[in-house]
């Protein structure tokens, strides 16, 4: 099978659980860093699967990366190659597809419950799963592209997730490892400092609360979404 290509955005935000289960079910991937524009491929169509993970910038930056990808986006879901996108990934997806991406009301910072709609297509991706609490870190928001199926809700954002088909876009990081959480504490101290006061803003020592507990669930789900998703990947 060809690869799945994973865009990598910022160094700190990588694939995290998604790297470790592509890993164990035997499916290669390999990342491009968005930054070193001259690293993104030409075309998709050698690739299985597309994966673009978050990243503090907005889709509406003017960067020199996000027009090329937001083509590569759009070829690969012309292709039917699966489209997977974590926070800024999912927004990318949503404007790439035609929907827009804008402030939401409130940061979103931490950990928090979402909710899985009640919907056929969310039990596909979900399963038996109801709710679950989910890690987050964003300031902005998608609407929903033509033929999407909202999937996910959460008190403070009531987008956070949709599918078209085998593609699949989340606002929240259901990828994120005990490894990642601590470092983005680290690296986005001044931001919780500023955004202290939200209704749906986490310091850093509540987020590392029994941290291993809550990837541990976390990953759980992640393995459920991301096992349906790899059904859809190319094989030719």
């Amino acid at each position: 099978m060809k690869p799945v290509i994973v865009f990598k955005n910022v160094a700190h935000e990588g694939p995290g659980y998604l790297g470790d289960f592509l890993t164990q079910q035997n499916i290669l991937w390999q990342t491009v860093n968005t930054g070193e524009i001259n690293s993104l491929p030409p075309s998709i169509l050698g690739y299985s699967g597309v994966v673009i993970m978050g990243g503090p910038m907005s889709v509406n930056d003017d960067l020199p990366w996000i027009a090329p990808l937001l083509d590569l986006i759009r070829e690969a879901k012309n292709a039917d190659i699966p489209l997977l996108g974590h926070c800024l990934g999912g927004q990318l997806i949503s404007k790439a597809l035609g929907g827009e991406v804008v402030e939401n009301p409130v940061k979103e910072i931490g950990w928090g419950e979402v909710n899985v709609s009640q919907n056929e297509v969310a039990e596909y991706w979900f399963g038996e799963i109801e709710s679950f609490n989910s890690f987050h870190w964003h300031g902005e928001t998608f609407s929903l592209p033509q033929g999407a199926t909202h999937l996910l809700a959460s008190t403070h954002c009531k987008n956070q997730a949709y599918s078209i088909g085998k593609h699949l876009a989340l606002q929240s990081h259901i990828e994120v490892t005990a490894e990642m959480v601590k470092s983005w504490c680290e690296l986005g101290v001044e931001e919780l400092t500023q955004f202290a006061m939200s209704p749906a803003v986490q310091q850093a020592e509540d987020m590392q609360q029994n941290l291993l507990l809550h990837c541990f669930f976390l990953n759980k789900v992640a393995k459920q979404v991301y096992g349906q998703w790899i059904k859809g990947l190319v094989h030719r």
